[in-house]
C-alpha cells in the first residue's frame, strides 16, 4: 500500500504544530511502506520509500484582493496536486488548504479519503481577519472533505467531539490518534549558544509559537505586568497571522519591555536546534492558547525536561497533567466568541500567578520537567503513532 499526503507545510516550510506532524509521521511511515507527500513549495527529493514534492504558487501575479490570495493559491495547488497523476492507494490530507486536493482525488480517482483535523475552522473565527471572504471557503471545504471522507483522524478527545458537535462524521469513520514527539530529537541539551547569541539569562520563562490570536501570545505579553522580579521573559514568536496583530504584538512588547525591562522578543522562526536549546534551558515554558487541539509545543517542552503553564482548553489537558507535569490555567470564555477571554485581564493575571510560583521554586520545576519527559516517553512516541495510522489505512483496502 503507498499513501499520498496532501499538505500545504512541509520542511523547510514548517510554522505550526500541523507541519511539525506531517514532517515526523511521514518519516516514521516510511519505515513501514510507500509515502508520497505533495506540499507547498519548491521540494523536490526522493530517499528510500519517502518522496517529497512541492507545487509552487506564484500568487503575487494575482490580481484579486489579497487575503483571497493563499486561497485562491491552495485551490491551484490542489488541482495541480491531482492534474500530476496519482498513483497511490489512498490520500491523507492535512489542513484545510489541502482539502479541495482530497476530494478531487477520492472523486476522479476513486481513491479512500483520510483527514487529520489540526484544527477546526468554526472554532478559529478570527481567521477572517486573514482570509477575508476566503475563510467561508475554508469552512466550507473542510466540512465537504469531513463529512465525505473514509476516516478521519482527531487529535485529542477534546477534538473528537468537537468533530462531533460541528460535523456530520459517522462514529464509525471518526478516531482518535494523538500527535507525537521525537524523543532522541527533543530531549534536553547542555548547548548554550542560542542563550549567548539572543543575550538570555536564566531563570527565564519561554513562549515559542506564531503571533496569532489562537496561541494567545497577546495574553502572555499582559500577563508580563504581573509577573516578578528577578526572571526573564523570552518570546520566541514570528509570522504574525495579519499586519493587524503584528502590529498589535510590536506595540504591546514594546510597553512591557520599557515597564518591566527583562523581555526578550526573538521576531523570527528559528530551526530546531535553537528551539530544543530555548526549551531545556527555560524555568517554565508557558502556553496561554485560547484554541489548541493537541497542542505539541507543551509536548516538545516536556521531552526537553521543563514545566509547563499551559491554558486548560482542548488537547493540552490530555498532554499537561495540572500538578503533575506543570500548571493548567482555566480561561472563563465569551459564549458569544467562545475562543476569545471574557475577562483578558483576569486570565493574564492567572497566568502570571502559576508562574511566579514555579520560578519562586526551582525544585518543583526540576519534579514537573522530570515528569514531563516521563509522560512523553510512555504516552507520545511516534512509533507507536505509525503503527496506529498504518492499521487505519490497512482498514479502508478496497
Amino acid at each position: 500500500m503507498k499513501a499520498l499526503f496532501l499538505t500545504n507545510e512541509y520542511p523547510p516550510n514548517v510554522y505550526g504544530g500541523a507541519g511539525v506532524h506531517v514532517d515526523y509521521l511521514s518519516r516514521e511511515l516510511a519505515k513501514l511502506m510507500p509515502i508520497e507527500v505533495r506540499c507547498f513549495g519548491d521540494q523536490k527529493w526522493e530517499k528510500g520509500n519517502l518522496s517529497v514534492r512541492g507545487f509552487d504558487v506564484d500568487a503575487e501575479t494575482f490580481s484579486c484582493p489579497k487575503p483571497l490570495r493563499s486561497v485562491f493559491g491552495a485551490v491551484r495547488r490542489c488541482t495541480d496536486f491531482n492534474t500530476a497523476g496519482i498513483d497511490a492507494d489512498l490520500v491523507h490530507c492535512h489542513t484545510w488548504y489541502s482539502h479541495l486536493g482530497g476530494i478531487l482525488a477520492k472523486m476522479n480517482y476513486g481513491l479512500p479519503l483520510v483527514i487529520t483535523t489540526h484544527s477546526l475552522e468554526p472554532l478559529r473565527p478570527w481567521k477572517r481577519e486573514q482570509l477575508a471572504g476566503g475563510y467561508d471557503f475554508s469552512v466550507w471545504v473542510e466540512k465537504t472533505a469531513l463529512e465525505m471522507a473514509d476516516a478521519v483522524i482527531a487529535v485529542s478527545r477534546q477534538t473528537k467531539g468537537d468533530i462531533e458537535r460541528l460535523f456530520n462524521v459517522k462514529p464509525e469513520r471518526l478516531h482518535v490518534i494523538y500527535n507525537g514527539i521525537d524523543l532522541e530529537e527533543y530531549r534536553k541539551t547542555e548547548s548554550t549558544v542560542a542563550l549567548t547569541r539572543y543575550g538570555i539569562r536564566k531563570p527565564f520563562v519561554l513562549f515559542v509559537g506564531r503571533i496569532t490570536r489562537q496561541k494567545g501570545i497577546i495574553h502572555l505579553v499582559r500577563a508580563v505586568q504581573y509577573m516578578d522580579a528577578g526572571f526573564q521573559i523570552v518570546l520566541c514568536a514570528g509570522a504574525p497571522d495579519t499586519p493587524e496583530i503584528g502590529r498589535e504584538m510590536k506595540e504591546a512588547v514594546a510597553k512591557v519591555q520599557a515597564e518591566h525591562g527583562g523581555v526578550i522578543w526573538i521576531d523570527e522562526m528559528v530551526d530546531k536546534n535553537t528551539v530544543r536549546e530555548l526549551y531545556s534551558h527555560a524555568s517554565v515554558f508557558c502556553c496561554p492558547s485560547i484554541y489548541e487541539p493537541f497542542g505539541i509545543i507543551n509536548l516538545e517542552a516536556m521531552a526537553c525536561e521543563t514545566a509547563v503553564v499551559a491554558t486548560a482548553v482542548g488537547g493540552i489537558k490530555e498532554v499537561v497533567v495540572d500538578g503533575e507535569t506543570g500548571f493548567l490555567v482555566p480561561i472563563d470564555q465569551m459564549k458569544e466568541s467562545p475562543f476569545e477571554a471574557r475577562d483578558p485581564e483576569k486570565f493574564a493575571h492567572d497566568l502570571a500567578v502559576r508562574i511566579n510560583q514555579l520560578m519562586a521554586n526551582p525544585a518543583l520545576c526540576d519534579k514537573f520537567g522530570r515528569a514531563g519527559r516521563k509522560r512523553a516517553e510512555e504516552k507520545f512516541g511516534w512509533p507507536a503513532i505509525a503503527l496506529e495510522t498504518k492499521a487505519l489505512y490497512d482498514s479502508l483496502k478496497r
